[in-house]
């Protein structure tokens, strides 16, 4: 054939501009039915984590939370514990308090006494797995909550093809899907602080009354969230308004004018905040611990100190084969690394490298980058090192720039095939991944940790004492009279959840029998050392091993 002709070129030409490729309809598809898309993706995410409710038993934390909030419902005071804030705790006691169950009065001078009320609630009526769904259920709003601000952020500052892209990407994050589906707080405190986040940036760009009151509600429920939100929103805001100044370079005299200007409304903001955190402590009024004063929400004062002494105190924790009391500086970047799907690190890596490209689409890439870095830094040196979800607001920032760089591709992909074939294939993998990782979103690890992930991490991270009841059903089909375990978890597993007899597991060696341990009394509690040289038989769910040896003949 011959070359094709000058005008034969034009019309060629004139057609491929004319019929835009895939990735060109697909962008407008998204930015067309972005809503519609957004609401897909919640009730998506929002079945897969309620497909896991009657997976697993309780965790570790749950009952606790459940008592206290129980407390604020039905007793209308907040005194079992005031380390935590109530409102993710009163949002796990809803579902069951409007059931009809109510506080179980359990004698606080007991050990352990405000798990063992939660535990009562729980097996209140003998309708366990229900009573568990209900409190779940509880934790969900949050996780709306946060698409919803996430969605905001990218349509307000972005662009609609970017807020959905962070919804999917978020929406399908084995860690965000894990936490969601517990009750717990660490969802919540994502939530809140995505909200106070996003509201207060509006305010900022927008100033209004009606945008402080906002603030100042969005923050008030963030701090009812999680304690830890009064360490990492002031250092996010610092950080986005450190680099501001940086790039901006505004004059001294044009920033005083700003802050003249947001002064009045910044103390409604205040106000309002004030206002709802007192509400979530039911306006109670007492005795502050600073000084003798009585001020409204004495709760929050002591939650605050609490925090505080026990960070100072340290907590046990387990990184790489080591054992520590005080933290290790890693911990929480290598958490990431193996927690994270490699395809939305890869995604995240682009993400940040459009930060520094000098171009005006990127203007604002920096900001996520801003609010995720500076949860990333004083984390560094927390000496409570017991998993990834203590920093899940984390992920927010991340999502956003890894949706920039996902849309971004996209674009490119319509010129560029290596590119379109690239982010095909991590989209691919990452959403497989994610699929795949179904039911067990809680202990998900990404390649990186290997076939034994409790070599890099444990805790919460893997072992949050959530697969007995798979292992009452595993020692139920292979007909076992007795097993050798320790139940760190409390609750009712022999006559509740149809364990056999338990015995309690031998340090130095194995019982005759069925023996099971779950990882992180292994390796992060050492309260057995002969697995060390025994490699399990089978390993039920993600966490707990198991063996048999038969008696001697």
């Amino acid at each position: 054939m011959g070359r094709a002709s000058k005008a034969d070129r034009k019309n060629i030409t004139t057609a491929t501009v004319l019929s835009p490729g895939p990735e060109r309809v697909i962008l407008a598809f998204v930015e067309k039915y972005s809503l519609v898309l957004t609401i897909a993706l919640i009730l998506l995410a929002s079945l897969r984590m309620a497909a896991t409710y009657t997976v697993y038993n309780h965790t570790s934390d749950e009952p606790a939370h459940v008592a206290c909030g129980m407390e604020w419902l039905d007793k209308g005071v907040y005194r079992w514990e005031p380390q935590h804030p109530p409102l993710a705790r009163v949002a796990a006691a809803i579902g069951p308090y409007l059931s009809g169950i109510r506080s179980q009065n359990t004698p606080r001078e007991k050990f352990l006494a405000m798990s063992y009320e939660g535990i009562a609630i729980l097996y209140s009526g003998h309708h366990y797995d229900r009573t568990l769904l209900l409190a779940r259920l509880g934790n969900l709003p949050f996780f709306w909550l946060a698409c919803a601000m996430l969605y905001w952020w990218g349509v307000r500052f972005y662009d609609r093809r970017v807020a959905v892209a962070a919804v999917f990407l978020f929406s399908f994050l084995p860690p965000i899907l894990g936490h969601g589906g517990l009750a717990t707080t660490d969802m919540a405190c994502t939530a809140g602080m995505a909200a106070a986040f996003v509201a207060g940036y509006y305010w900022l760009e927008r100033p209004s009354w009606a945008a402080a009151a906002g603030f100042g509600a969005a923050t008030g429920v963030m701090v009812l969230s999680k304690y830890s939100a009064l360490l990492f929103f002031p250092a996010a805001v610092g950080a986005c308004l450190a680099w501001y100044l940086f790039t901006e370079r505004r004059g001294w005299g044009e920033l005083g004018a700003a802050v003249r200007r947001l002064i009045p409304s910044f103390g409604l903001a205040i106000l309002v905040a004030i206002t709802v955190i007192w509400a979530g402590f039911r306006f109670s009024f007492g005795d502050s611990g600073i000084a003798h004063l009585r001020l409204p929400a004495p709760e929050l004062f002591a939650g605050i100190r609490q925090v505080m002494e026990h960070n100072a105190a340290g907590h046990d924790s387990y990184l790489l084969g080591v054992r520590g009391h005080n933290g290790f500086f890693w911990f929480f970047p290598v958490a990431l690394a193996v927690k994270t799907p490699l395809a939305f690190l890869a995604l995240l890596g682009v993400g940040v490298a459009l930060v520094f490209r000098k171009k005006p689409m990127y203007a604002r890439a920096w900001v996520p980058l801003a609010f995720s870095s500076a949860i990333l830094i004083p984390s560094l040196f927390s000496s409570i090192n017991i998993g990834v979800r203590h920093i899940l607001p984390i992920y927010l920032g991340f999502t956003m720039l890894a949706a920039m760089a996902l849309v971004r591709m996209m674009e490119l992909g319509e010129v560029k095939r290596w590119v379109r074939i690239s982010l095909g294939v991590l989209l691919l993998w990452y959403a497989g991944s994610s699929i795949l990782s179904h039911p067990d979103y809680l202990p998900y690890f990404n390649a990186l940790a290997g076939s034994e992930p409790e070599k890099i991490l444990a805790d919460s991270d893997l072992d949050w004492g959530q697969d007995l009841k798979r292992l009452a059903t595993r020692l139920h089909e292979v007909g076992a009279t007795s097993v050798s375990f320790d139940r760190y978890i409390v609750g009712d597993w022999e006559k509740e959840h149809g364990f056999p007899k338990i015995y309690k597991l031998n340090q130095m060696t194995p019982s005759v029998g069925w023996n099971a341990i779950g990882v992180g009394l292994w390796k992060e509690s050492r309260l057995v050392l002969w697995p060390d040289a025994i490699k399990p038989q089978e390993r039920v769910g993600k966490s707990i091993l198991l063996w048999y040896f038969p008696p001697a003949k």
